[in-house]
């Protein structure tokens, strides 16, 4: 019997725009054609599948909905199950404000405590009462950034100066909500550069990865996550030590990799795919700071591009780096460069005109022994043609 992949709607996913509904269905035809398996559709609960299912949900998993589909090892899909909904957001990030702030059952201060030195300074809270005490603690060093946990991208992120503009915010925001998912309070950094940290696992294949995201312009002239430039190599996070980076770089890596080791303290997390954000600006005083942004456990932006050097890797095991990006853009007459993946070309109907495309843009093969090493490589840089 052999293995199906599917797509899989979870309970707690939110709306998705008609071009990523697309590319979530070409990674999952991906994954099928690297695990050498069919490509059998949208899960339909209750239907009898012949062999082993492989699930790709829309959204990282919670422990009770991957139970009743059968999952119990990474193996079994591509992103992550976490215990609970709000662990999957960037709600876990940070500490509370003290002992007796409010919290969700399940909320785990060791974890809060074991990244607080590769994060941003910053608070979650869980009601308008800490939501206020860690305003006060915040603003005092410059203007934050609040981040709604369910929020993706940029999307659901709001600039404050002063209380009187948060206390507008929260006069806004369901209590509900609140108390479920937490509101993220952290200072706010500019002339931001976001890196991205990853490793994913697939098919008895593992790619580790770091690499800088790009942001471009939508059809409606916001600034939004526009794709990733990776730089990917085969097996775990140690792979990347071999790397020659620049010392941001490193850090970035360094700080991601605790993050990851620290989620051991929420019982019951599992994951194939692993992704994280990491931010490196100035802040009010002008000081240079890097920390982790947040997590993904799921299929992300920057996915096609990892499934793309997965197969790279699987086609020629003579290849030490590949380089590959993953590109979003709006407009009309877009055109992909040649050798590009096409993903999306056309007429979104919320989001307008637009291009999703995976191009590979540099090939390393491994040397024989004893040749020097190559240059330091700078994830910043923009070098390519092919990524403009």
């Amino acid at each position: 019997m052999t293995e199906k992949v599917v797509l899989y709607s979870s309970r707690f996913g939110g709306p998705m725009y008609a071009h990523e509904d697309v590319v979530l269905a070409a990674v999952a035809r991906s994954i099928a054609e690297l695990k050498r398996c069919s490509f059998a559709g949208f899960y339909r609960a209750g239907q009898q599948y012949a062999g082993d299912v492989f699930f790709v949900p829309d959204d990282t998993l919670v422990a009770d909905e991957a139970a009743e589909l059968g999952i119990r090892s990474p193996t079994q899909l591509f992103g992550g199950v976490v215990a609970r909904p709000f662990v999957k957001t960037k709600a876990i990030t940070h500490r509370l404000i003290n002992r007796r702030a409010a919290r969700p059952e399940g909320w785990s201060a060791s974890f809060a405590e074991r990244v607080g030195d590769v994060i941003l300074p910053g608070y979650t809270a869980f009601s308008t009462r800490d939501a206020n005490a860690a305003a006060v603690r915040l603003l005092a060093r410059g203007s934050i950034r609040l981040k709604e946990p369910l929020g993706a991208g940029r999307f659901g992120q709001t600039l404050v100066a002063t209380l009187g503009e948060l206390a507008t915010f929260l006069d806004r925001y369901p209590r509900d909500k609140l108390a479920s998912y937490g509101l993220v309070l952290e200072a706010n950094l500019r002339d931001v550069a976001t890196l991205s940290v990853g490793h994913v696992a697939l098919g008895g294949m593992s790619i580790a990865y770091c690499g800088t995201q790009r942001r471009t312009t939508d059809n409606d002239g916001r600034s939004i996550y526009g794709g990733s430039d990776l730089i990917c190599v085969v097996g775990g996070w140690e792979a990347l030590d071999r790397l020659p980076l620049v010392a941001d770089t490193r850090l970035a890596i360094a700080q991601a990799r605790a993050y990851d080791d620290a989620v051991c303290e929420y019982p019951g997390f599992i994951a194939s795919r692993r992704n994280y954000d990491i931010g490196q600006g100035l802040d009010a005083q002008g000081v240079r700071r890097s920390g982790v942004f947040e997590a993904s456990w799921r299929s992300g932006g920057a996915s096609t591009a990892e499934l793309a050097a997965l197969a790279a890797f699987a086609e020629d095991p003579t290849l030490q780096i590949v380089e590959v990006s993953a590109v979003k853009k709006f407009g009309d007459h877009l055109k992909p460069p040649p050798g590009a993946i096409i993903h999306f070309h056309g007429e979104d109907p919320e989001a307008g005109p637009m291009l999703r495309y995976t191009l590979i843009t540099r090939r390393t093969f491994k040397k024989p022994s004893g040749l020097k090493r190559d240059r330091e490589i700078a994830v910043s840089d923009q070098s390519s043609e092919e990524r403009k």
